[in-house]
């Protein structure tokens, strides 16, 4: 869902000053900017299946939910990422005055596609590792009903897998619980091959 659009190296200044003025969204990485690319209609289906459950579930809540389009920067590493869902329960903390960049999420959640899926395993999950307040990682897969739940435990990262439709995925860290039927609503999946003789 990226790629790189300008080889120069910026500051992580210079990247937010033109990020504020573009119309599309970029990702920042060490001096690089990332363009975002299109997402496809059951990414995008499953993104806001899971902000209406969790706006619903956080109403009389002190948590905030944000899609999308709230900015995430870990504090000790000079990246920016737009995560596909950020849920924030204490007192959201931003990187500056515009309130755009996120500092202490609780939970994170990541809609996994075949072009980004190693990304937001491996490197992306290791930049989010840093990041004090996070308190559970989501990787939600888009071809079939599946989501891994990580859980920090002191130093390590527990993984919970709910598969099925009939699953019901529980975050402790929020309160919240997402029944990957309402999660998978609309969302139609790639037909199973046929491996019956013919």
């Amino acid at each position: 869902m990226s790629a790189v659009i300008k080889q120069a190296l910026f500051s992580p200044d210079e990247y937010l000053a033109m990020e504020r003025q573009a119309e599309c969204k970029s990702e920042y990485h060490e001096g690089q900017i990332f363009a975002m690319t299109g997402a496809s209609r059951g990414h995008n289906l499953i993104v806001w299946n899971i902000g209406s459950e969790l706006g619903r579930q956080l109403k009389s809540h002190p948590c905030e939910a944000y899609i999308s389009d709230m900015r995430v920067k870990p504090a000790t590493a000079s990246n920016y990422f737009y995560p596909d869902v950020s849920v924030v329960c204490d007192q959201p903390a931003f990187e500056d005055t515009y309130t755009d960049t996120l500092l202490n999420p609780t939970v994170l959640m990541e809609v996994l596609s075949p072009s980004t899926e190693a990304y937001d395993r491996g490197a992306k999950f290791s930049h989010y590792r840093k990041i004090p307040s996070l308190k559970e990682y989501w990787l939600v897969a888009q071809d079939k009903p599946l989501i891994e739940r990580f859980v920090r435990q002191s130093s390590d990262w527990v993984l919970t897998v709910f598969e099925g439709i009939e699953a019901v995925a529980a975050s402790e860290a929020i309160g919240c619980s997402l029944a990957l039927r309402e999660v998978y609503d609309k969302v139609t999946f790639p037909a199973e091959p046929d491996l019956a003789e013919p």
